[in-house]
């Protein structure tokens, strides 16, 4: 029975946060790996895995370090296995990366609630909120073969699907209470940058799209992991 889910974190106090406890309630077990940290991937998902899921940090997907070129050269096992994968912010761009893509930098970062709109092929697949959280300062570019299914401000990929089973999404889904208000003070030096937005902003949003954020990413894993 394939039910256990690879989780990969790039810092030592890091969580899957909501993604591991929506994970954890579908009766998934999760093991936790940090690359970054020395910690070795798995050379195969067949050995009981169902899926994995690689999640964002504060390093570049362009960083030279070798746990980066590591785990982009590991994205192709779930590829090639066609085993469920999900990227998160750093883990969406590594995975365009890691299939042709490319990372930019812009003037602005995003950080707080920012708006996404689905494309047409992204409404057929699910429901999106129309505010998610947002804290990157690249964005990714993901090559003509992937499929983007949500943009946001000038018309920015967002969330894109590569063959049957692997996605990237720039947002965090994962975000628990708890979680934000860690990142609000462990990277406060951020909201200073041309764009963020301040305390208030990221816990006024939340208040608003938290619910239909969650109930997305519960619909998310019924289509990733059925």
């Amino acid at each position: 029975m394939d039910n256990k889910i690879l989780i990969i974190l790039h810092q030592e106090t890091s969580t899957p946060g909501r993604v591991g406890m929506l994970l954890e309630n579908r009766g998934y077990k999760l093991i936790t790996k940090r690359p970054a940290l020395g910690d070795v991937l798995p050379d195969s998902l067949e050995d009981g895995y169902a899926g994995a899921v690689m999640f964002g940090g504060p390093m570049s997907a362009n960083d030279e370090d070798d746990f980066i070129k590591y785990e982009k050269e590991w994205i192709q096992v779930p590829l090639k296995e066609n085993k469920p994968f999900l990227g998160i912010c750093l883990g969406a761009q590594l995975l365009s990366c890691s299939i042709g893509g490319t990372i930019t930098t812009k003037e602005n970062v995003e950080i707080g609630y920012y708006p996404i709109k689905p494309t047409e092929y992204g409404k057929k697949l699910l429901n999106w909120p129309p505010f998610v959280h947002q804290w990157h300062r690249e964005w990714m570019r993901p090559p003509k073969e992937a499929k983007i299914l949500a943009v946001g401000l000038d018309e920015d990929p967002q969330a894109f699907q590569y063959g049957e089973k692997a996605f990237g999404i720039q947002f965090h889904s994962e975000l628990t209470l708890a979680m934000i208000n860690r990142w609000l003070v462990k990277a406060e030096h951020r909201l200073v940058m041309n764009g963020a937005q301040q305390r208030d902003k990221h816990f006024e949003g939340r208040l608003i799209y938290d619910k239909h954020v969650k109930t997305w990413l519960n619909d998310f894993f019924d289509l990733l992991l059925n």
